[in-house]
């Protein structure tokens, strides 16, 4: 599966169709906590997650929150 993450073309080799956004963020690396998600220009609350599947030619947008100071 195709798929654009943060404007690059990554090949996400997953063993289901259509996974979860749970799982495709999981294979990509990305850890829960620390991220918000865009997935074709709406933002999806991180409760819906494990409902929302990912399908090839999506894009997603994701932001690594930091803290400090």
């Amino acid at each position: 599966m195709k798929i654009k993450v943060n404007g690059e073309e990554k090949k996400i080799d997953l063993n289901q169709e259509n996974p979860l956004l749970s799982k495709t963020l999981e294979t990509i690396g990305y850890k829960p906590n620390t991220i918000v998600v865009e997935l074709n220009d709406l933002i999806i609350n991180s409760k819906k997650w494990d409902e929302v599947r990912v399908k090839d030619g999506d894009n997603l947008e994701i932001v690594s929150i930091v803290g400090g100071g």
